[in-house]
């Protein structure tokens, strides 16, 4: 039975969208259903990783779903990666097999993505005949630059896990890419909350801008409002404690 599982380890959420017999390819009910387990998550962690059940990460899109789909249905099957793209807290894709199509745009939805031997990256639209969609070319042209994207978007080119690392797509590659995920995820796991979901909001309003100085003064409310919690005064005093008995 295809299905999205919600695991919880400490604070951190994995998804895992299970579908082994089709590679995990997305159908409408599956993306609705990612995106219900993403907005669960962001209730209950800190940090979420993404994968999928082996032998791949995500083959896609339904294809008779695809070829059937007008906006509304093309909508529909965007809304899972993009519940990924716009959570919360830090993502992580744990790439453990090929990444394909809108499985490509889940993988780039994500903060930060683990790349593991069997990975694939593969944008496929051009060759099924059909124009990117949800975002595609503007997270893949951020991620690893135009020419890039270019090679993998209208010359075929698919990248594995050395080639992502190499190109900036992929954060690390690792035999055990949920492991490596899992390894990531500790610090923001043990961070308190709101101060994870607002330097996560810091970060998205700064990437847009052009100017230090703005940056500076965006920055400069959260900090103080962060200096002020018992959160930051127990970590000063553990801190000076283990400095002093040094």
């Amino acid at each position: 039975m295809a299905e999205v599982l919600l695991e919880h380890h400490d604070s951190v959420a994995v998804i895992t969208i299970k579908d082994p017999e089709r590679r995990n390819a997305l159908t409408i009910d599956l993306s609705r259903e990612l995106e219900d387990k993403v907005k669960q998550a962001e209730l209950e962690a800190n940090a979420l990783i993404i994968t999928g059940a082996p032998p791949a990460f995500c083959a896609g899109a339904d294809l008779t779903q695809l070829g059937n789909s007008k906006d509304k249905g093309l909508r529909r099957i965007y809304a899972g990666f993009l519940a990924v793209a716009n959570a919360t807290i830090p993502t992580i894709a744990a790439v453990n097999g090929a990444a394909v199509g809108a499985g490509l745009n889940l993988a780039l939805a994500a903060d930060v993505r683990i790349a593991g031997p069997k990975a694939r990256f593969d944008a496929r639209f051009l060759q099924l005949g059909i124009h990117p969609g949800g975002g595609m070319t503007w997270m893949l042209q951020r991620i690893v630059g135009p020419q890039t994207a270019m090679a993998m978007t209208l010359l075929g080119q698919i990248l594995d896990a050395d080639q992502a690392v190499a190109h900036g797509l992929a954060y690390a590659r690792a035999e055990d890419p949920v492991a490596k995920a899992h390894e990531l995820a500790r610090a923001a796991a043990e961070a308190p909350a709101e101060l994870v979901r607002t330097i996560k909001a810091t970060m998205r309003a700064t990437d847009a801008m052009h100017d230090h100085a703005e940056a500076v003064e965006t920055e400069l409310r959260p900090q103080v409002a962060s200096i002020d919690t018992p959160e930051f005064a127990a970590r000063l005093a553990a801190m000076k404690t283990r400095i002093s008995g040094r």
